[in-house]
């Protein structure tokens, strides 16, 4: 009997003990910069400024941005949670050979951006970018919100509350917090989460349309979990399967293409 209460106590100061860790270390478990900060031109990209925001709590962004050419719209482009802007400057190179404006947001804590991630700080830096379009002159009928991974959840909040021509989620999960049950099923994890993406409670108040692109091999954020979000989004909505693909696929020109050709219909060249 005595064993088996020690067993016990033993069990629970070490399930105590890696709840205190995960609760104090979470966001270096859900955010992975990796504080690289090259100029545009460096990657070989002409045209692409590299401007300073400041946002409403003090921090500095980086933003590269390049204008549309002529009427074409502006992609306001919100990357995952791993790796930085420069990591996906072919993508930026992709969008502006289609013509389309390319605004690549540096999240607080990425690249050469001050702070650290947390889902407010990345709300108010979209917030921030989206500002500077219309500040610049951009209607916001001609502002493009492309959210990727992580990046979809500050896409659907900065769209449920601001008018925007069009949105673009790849690969989106319904909520953060629901793909984390997923890993840690032994966790209290709706009580311990910080940064939880709710992504189902907003997407319906969208009225652009929508498009959601999902590879069917996804083991990152699984198919489901898209056409979770889907089903809860209101229209006009498109869904469109990248086939027997995985996360990767976000990475894939093809991928992009396909996206691309949606907005093209909305938007023709």
């Amino acid at each position: 009997m005595a064993f088996i209460k020690l067993t016990l106590v033993t069990f629970g100061l070490v399930y105590v003990a890696a709840l205190s860790g995960i609760y104090l270390f979470q966001r270096d478990l859900q955010y992975f910069p990796t504080r690289r900060d090259p100029a545009p031109e460096a990657l070989g990209l002409t045209g692409v400024e590299r401007l300073t925001l400041a946002t409403p709590d003090g921090e500095s962004l980086v933003l590269w941005y390049a204008p549309p050419a002529g009427n074409r719209p502006v992609i306001l482009f919100l990357q995952g949670n791993a790796g930085e802007i420069a990591d996906r400057a072919d993508r930026l190179a992709f969008y502006r050979s289609r013509g389309f404006g390319a605004a690549f947001l540096s999240y607080r804590g990425f690249g050469g951006s001050t702070g650290r991630p947390s889902e407010t700080g990345l709300l108010a830096d979209t917030k921030a970018a989206y500002d500077f379009l219309r500040n610049t002159g951009v209607p916001s009928e001609r502002i493009i919100l492309v959210g990727e991974s992580l990046g979809t959840g500050p896409a659907v909040q900065t769209a449920a509350r601001h008018p925007v021509g069009a949105v673009v989620l790849e690969a989106p999960y319904s909520a953060a917090v629901d793909i984390a049950r997923r890993a840690y099923r032994w966790l209290p994890v709706g009580l311990l989460m910080r940064d939880q993406y709710r992504s189902r409670d907003h997407i319906a108040r969208i009225r652009a349309p929508l498009l959601i692109l999902h590879g069917e091999n996804d083991d990152v954020i699984p198919i489901g979990f898209g056409k979770r979000l889907f089903k809860a989004a209101s229209d006009p909505k498109t869904f469109l399967s990248l086939g027997p693909t995985g996360h990767d696929a976000l990475f894939d020109p093809d991928t992009w293409a396909k996206e691309v050709a949606f907005l093209d219909q909305l938007f023709p060249p």
